[in-house]
């Protein structure tokens, strides 16, 4: 797999990338970064798989305020040959004062496609 450092800014870019609007919101863009076994436990409770996840994201609101999002305390740990857990943090804070915090975990897989995220959980905190 290479350098830890090198692997962890590349997993990192590509998790990322799903944090920016234009990413969200285009199905081709979506559909290359996640695995066609994507799973994600979301922060609400909620189960998603892959098709659901890409509809959610393709509908997001440009007029609503989800906040400025800061994504930080990255560490990369290898599961195995071809799959990486990443784990961070993120601080999403609005305009009006609101603000929250996740901790974020995603599973990458690499295929012969490249790196595909393959599972995510985001777990909110106080």
């Amino acid at each position: 797999m290479g350098n830890l450092g090198e692997l962890l800014s590349e997993i990192r870019l590509l998790e990322e990338a799903l944090h920016r609007p234009e990413i969200r919101r285009s199905r081709t863009a979506v559909e290359e970064l996640l695995s066609e076994d994507f799973v994600e436990f979301g922060s609400s409770g909620a189960i998603y798989r892959r098709n659901e996840i890409i509809d959610l994201l393709l509908q997001e609101n440009d007029n609503a305020d989800p906040g400025e999002l800061l994504a930080y305390d990255y560490s990369l740990t290898i599961i195995s040959s071809d799959a990486v857990l990443l784990t961070y943090r993120t601080r999403r804070a609005r305009e009006d004062g609101f603000e929250r915090h996740v901790l974020r975990s995603s599973i990458w897989k690499h295929s012969e496609i490249g790196w595909q995220m393959l599972f995510h959980q985001g777990t909110v905190i106080a």
